[in-house]
């Protein structure tokens, strides 16, 4: 996700902490707090199978993946989410499915989980703000729940409704963004076979701080395309008006595909910092998927269209 204000240094030029904090200094941070985030992401998936569409790079360290977030729900900074995310329940979890559906769904973890087999797809993730990382997600496509559902001719769009209670997320209230997060994509894009349901990571259950229980990932867009926590999945006609558009439009687009070609307004596009490594790397158009999602934009002008 993007940063909800200016700043004077642009996230592109500053150090993530990954980089600078050594692995103990992380978990001895709010007094273990920190290690009781992680520990909650403990449990394993079984049947997990293997995905033709991963990546062959090596994946960012889990340490780093897990500790340095974006998720305003449980606080600004990159390492929030990882304390104040700790406590969250998950469990039990429902996800509504409606909309322009022939079949809406109210379904359940247990549900959701048999909809298709999991995968390890390891994606390039890219961050509006400059940072990048490579994750090995565990998840279904999800053309299956699309599927499930029925769409009727109507449904032009998808939009992801993410899970809010200001109880649990009192530190939503200084994010500066309307809650619960709104995020959509074009029915051509969440029905290509790079965009899944993740419920985990490294062979485990998905951590609190990265989205649990279940998060979109679409790996060709910028990482706040990628819903945290996903509550409601809505079928509609026209465009939805997601959360970034709605609080800045100059600088965050409905599409948010990567692009070095199309610099945010406050600092460049360009090139990229793999959390884990001091040098930049050129960014990839599509963040390197464009073999598999560049055809749905042919004949657009993806600079107007950012």
């Amino acid at each position: 996700m993007p940063i909800p204000k200016s700043s004077l240094i642009p996230y592109s030029e500053i150090t993530p902490k990954p980089l600078y904090l050594s692995r103990r200094a992380l978990m001895g941070a709010a007094g273990g707090a920190l290690f009781a985030g992680l520990a909650s992401a403990g449990q394993k998936l079984a049947g997990v199978g293997k995905s033709r569409f991963s990546t062959t790079e090596k994946p960012t360290p889990y340490a780093s993946v897990t500790t340095y977030n974006n998720f305003y729900e449980f606080g600004s900074d990159k390492d929030d989410p990882v304390v104040n995310a700790r406590s969250f329940k998950t469990s039990p979890w429902t996800v509504v499915v409606d909309g322009e559906v022939a079949k809406p769904r109210k379904l359940d973890l247990d549900a959701i989980m048999k909809l298709a087999p999991l995968e390890e797809r390891i994606y390039r993730l890219r961050c509006v703000e400059g940072w990048s990382m490579v994750v090995p997600w565990i998840g279904f496509e999800l053309g299956a729940l699309i599927r499930l559902v029925e769409p009727t001719s109507k449904a032009k769009y998808v939009v992801f409704e993410t899970y809010y209670d200001k109880r649990q997320m009192p530190e939503a209230a200084g994010a500066g963004l309307p809650f619960p997060y709104v995020e959509g994509l074009r029915m051509d894009e969440a029905l290509n076979p790079l965009t899944i349901i993740a419920v985990g990571l490294y062979g485990q259950v998905l951590p609190n701080q990265n989205g649990a229980p279940l998060r979109l990932v679409v790996p060709w867009k910028y990482g706040f395309k990628s819903g945290k926590s996903l509550s409601r999945i809505r079928f509609v006609e026209k465009q939805p008006r997601t959360t970034w558009m709605a609080a800045n439009p100059r600088e965050y687009g409905f599409y948010a595909n990567v692009n070095p070609e199309v610099d945010h307004p406050r600092w460049s596009q360009a090139r990229e910092r793999r959390l884990g490594e001091f040098t930049k790397r050129p960014t990839l158009i599509f963040n390197g998927y464009g073999s598999l999602v560049a055809s749905m934009y042919s004949g657009m002008d993806l600079k107007r269209s950012f």
